[in-house]
């Protein structure tokens, strides 16, 4: 199954791994097919690492999830660069909607055991990884106002114009 994320940067082309993370993947169709990502933006963004986004509108409104799914890391799959996952809070089954697309290998983020749970990878970029590089690269600035807190939020928006699922090759 495959995923289109245009952003104005360009475009981002995902395949996403059902039979390893079905979970994880539903739940992200849900949201596509809710248009939950149309508009919102990559909040945190740290060059050699991962872009991230999933809750957040270009005006820093934060845009409510569903619930919380468990967490689907112990799957095999591996944080290597280009793969999406899901990011959660400190405890391991409080994903939601928020993902990131790794720029590097990650292996600090691998599922180890139970107590070092890791984040569910759940697909991998098959085109654009070019677009991803372009997105970790934009100027960034640590946003804080009142009780709000983003960490190496762009300077300039980058934006989710939509994202689609698509059944052809890229």
């Amino acid at each position: 199954m495959n995923i289109s994320i245009k952003t104005n940067h360009g475009s981002i082309y995902l395949e996403l791994f059902p039979d390893k993370a079905p979970i994880t993947v539903e739940n992200f169709l849900f949201y596509i097919e809710d248009e939950f990502f149309n508009g919102i933006i990559f909040h945190r963004v740290i060059n050699d690492f991962m872009i991230q986004s999933g809750s957040w509108s270009p005006d820093l409104v934060f845009n409510y999830p569903r619930e919380n799914i468990i967490n689907e890391a112990n799957n095999g799959l591996k944080n290597l660069r280009g793969t999406i996952g899901m990011a959660r809070d400190v405890e391991p089954h409080t994903a939601n909607s928020q993902f990131y697309i790794n720029q590097k290998d990650n292996p600090h983020s691998d599922y180890q055991n139970q107590d070092h749970y890791g984040y569910c990878v759940f697909g991998k970029v098959i085109n654009g990884m070019d677009v991803v590089d372009s997105i970790a690269n934009v100027q960034v600035k640590d946003f804080k106002k009142s009780d709000l807190f983003l960490e190496s939020l762009p300077i300039e928006p980058v934006i989710i114009e939509n994202m689609l699922v698509y059944y052809k090759n890229y």
